[in-house]
């Protein structure tokens, strides 16, 4: 068992499971710890820590892991991101999830607090208060805007780069800087384009927009400096690629860009602002960039990390000082993925992350001059990777022909020869995709003793923009075809009992699961939803995402007209469903309304298909509260085992209040 560096703010009592049944609180456990920078002197580091229906905020010291100040916000806000903005004071960025599967919504609070928990003072957002009308001193201004951080301006303990958003339906951003003390903003820039995300130069000066209107078409902006005209550098309506900045070479002299190819996966490129020349520096045959590297104590872009079958690092200079610090990294971490998260701004310390399918992440504090990592704090400190489940890589041939990558996890123990599976596509379905990373729920269905399928069906992101945009239009047809080629694979492979598969998902991954039951009758033996759609064309009536006119735009680009929906709808296909359904959902939920649910299960009660049901009506996009994840996860473990014999949950921790 790895020794975690500091207890998390509300541990779990350890159960002790009877044999042969799945101890859920194992999996069902919260993180210790999400995401951890260090400060700008390295004498701090900030962690963000998991709560039932928050995300809080601790502040440790690094000499000796004990927390010196905390934030907690109120119900379902998160702290979201972060950043040290010098060294004492974290400026938070404040999100909203009313779901635990939701993607969280930025809400565009800007909160900063000290290093010791002095100071707490939100800046700016739609909760900032005046000092009251007897009182000319107002610093903060007090309007419906969210803000996002742009630049922590390293070389200005005061102030930072924001983006200004106003509360309007595909707004234009403006940029201010904000004193972070005292909230005053002054603004410095105004965006060209909708819904814009900027970019600035080593010297804080705002050089980038970019940003897309309702007709949701890409655009890039860049400027010489402040007060230089905007001019256009690709415009995704003529070129068909999107390009986003992601920094500058070392000398201002080059911009480095994310961009999108034809076929395959993104590349980055060097673009000359003076000749407007492109060059190709960095290129993963296989997937996208994932993040970008930089070099310790600065912004400056010099490789990237990419997910692929294994994670893997490159750079721009292979013979660079900073590829040689990451091999030698990755050396001593034994085959473990590595990635600087963040360091102290003279570069002598480094907060590095390895990882793994079978390890959550560990955290050292690395000494970059005397070459010592000490163990800082491990993200599930109740993990033993030497006894979770394999994650293996997978290729698997799609019936066209197209390649396809996914994750096989199996059963510790087990040698992956015809076992019980359950298949498992992934939600979104765009602009999301398994990375084969350490996940709590494929290792729950895995101790329960099935072998865990997930396949990067197209539409899935990471493999390019051809890739992702052969998704569009295809909910129910080739997206599904991938799922079941990726299944028939796995009965080939010898990896699965045919006899014995199950598919579930969640959100757009509970259609696919319905889909695939009733497409598939011969090739599953049940099939579970949770907060699933499952009724298409209400997605053009109901939730959020048909809030906007950028949604309403997404929506007819990627799942098609909404009169031939109908014939793609679970809820319209019930009558060729062979199998038991579980149905799960929560009446909060925004993004897949409850209405799917119930209409599903209707259906499902006409036709005389077996359904089980299980309802939340204070539950969102993902079930928050703990009893209620512990009551589902029991169902959906004795719903699987009744068809594939698996185990069920230990009975003690299915009986926690």
């Amino acid at each position: 068992m790895r020794k975690s560096g500091w207890v998390a703010l509300a541990m779990w009592g350890a159960l002790v499971g009877q044999a042969g049944a799945v101890d859920l609180d194992r999996y069902l456990k919260r993180d210790d710890f999400a995401d951890i920078k260090l400060s700008p002197d390295g004498a701090y580091f900030a962690a963000t820590v998991p709560m039932e229906d928050r995300t809080a905020l601790a502040i440790l010291r690094t000499s000796d892991n004990k927390v010196v100040g905390s934030f907690v916000p109120p119900p379902k806000n998160h702290a979201e991101d972060f950043n040290w903005v010098n060294n004492n004071r974290v400026l938070i960025s404040l999100a909203e999830k009313w779901g635990a599967l939701d993607e969280p919504s930025l809400t565009g609070e800007l909160y900063a607090i000290n290093a010791d928990g002095g100071r707490g003072e939100l800046l700016v957002g739609y909760r900032v208060e005046s000092n009251g009308p007897g009182t000319r001193i107002q610093p903060k201004k007090v309007e419906d805007v969210a803000a996002f951080l742009i630049d922590p301006l390293p070389q200005d303990d005061r102030n930072v780069l924001v983006s200004i958003m106003p509360f309007t339906s595909d707004p234009f951003s403006r940029v201010d800087r904000l004193d972070v003390q005292s909230g005053r903003r002054q603004t410095v820039a105004r965006s060209p384009v909708r819904n814009t995300r900027f970019v600035s130069d080593h010297d804080g000066q705002v050089r980038f927009a970019h940003g897309a209107g309702t007709d949701n078409v890409n655009k890039l902006y860049y400027r010489e400096g402040s007060g230089d005209t905007w001019k256009l550098v690709n415009d995704e309506a003529a070129t068909h690629r999107i390009e986003r900045a992601l920094g500058f070479s070392a000398d201002g002299s080059l911009a480095y860009l994310r961009s999108e190819q034809a076929q395959g996966p993104d590349a980055i490129v060097s673009w000359d602002p003076k000749t407007g020349k492109r060059a190709t520096v960095l290129r993963d045959p296989q997937v996208d960039p994932s993040a970008v590297i930089v070099r310790p104590g600065t912004a400056i872009p010099v490789g990237a990390l990419f997910l692929g079958d294994t994670p893997r690092t490159r750079f721009f200079d292979e013979t660079s000082a900073d590829a040689r610090l990451y091999r030698s990294l990755e050396a001593a971490f034994g085959g473990d993925a590595v990635y600087i998260t963040s360091s102290s701004r003279d570069g002598k310390l480094l907060l590095i992350q390895a990882w793994s399918g079978q390890n959550p992440g560990d955290f050292y504090l690395f000494n970059n001059e005397t070459k010592k990592a000490d163990h800082l704090i491990s993200r599930s400190s109740w993990v033993e990777p030497a006894k979770a489940a394999k994650v293996t890589p997978i290729v698997v041939k799609a019936r066209d022909g197209l390649e396809l990558h996914g994750f096989l996890t199996v059963p510790a123990g087990k040698s992956g020869s015809r076992l019980p599976m359950v298949v498992l596509p992934h939600g979104g379905p765009y602009h999301v995709f398994d990375s084969g990373s350490y996940d709590s729920e494929s290792q729950l269905l895995a101790a329960a003793g099935y072998a865990v399928l997930q396949v990067n069906f197209r539409g899935s992101s990471n493999y390019g923009r051809s890739f992702e945009q052969a998704g569009a239009g295809q909910w129910g047809r080739s997206m599904q075809d991938d799922v079941t080629d990726a299944t028939r694979w796995a009965i080939a492979q010898g990896h699965a009992d045919p006899a014995k598969i199950c598919i579930y998902g969640a959100s757009y991954g509970a259609y696919a699961a319905l889909m695939g039951a009733a497409k598939e009758g011969a090739l599953y033996r049940c099939a579970a939803g949770y907060v699933g759609v499952y009724d298409l064309p209400m997605m053009f009536t109901r939730g959020d995402t048909q809030q906007s006119k950028s949604g309403e735009t997404f929506l007819k680009d990627w799942l098609g007209d909404p009169q031939k929906l109908a014939a793609v709808s679970p809820v319209n296909l019930a009558a060729q469903i062979k199998v038991p359904v579980f149905l799960a959902a929560g009446g909060e939920d925004q993004r897949a309304p409850i209405q799917h649910t119930k209409r599903m299960e209707a259906a499902l009660k006409k036709a005389g298909v077996p359904v089980e049901s299980l309802y939340y009506a204070t539950e969102g996009h993902g079930f928050y509260t703990d009893p209620h994840r512990r009551e589902y996860y029991t169902k959906l473990l004795a719903f699987l085992s009744r068809s594939l014999g698996g185990e069920t949950a230990n009975a003690a921790t299915a009986a926690q209040p």
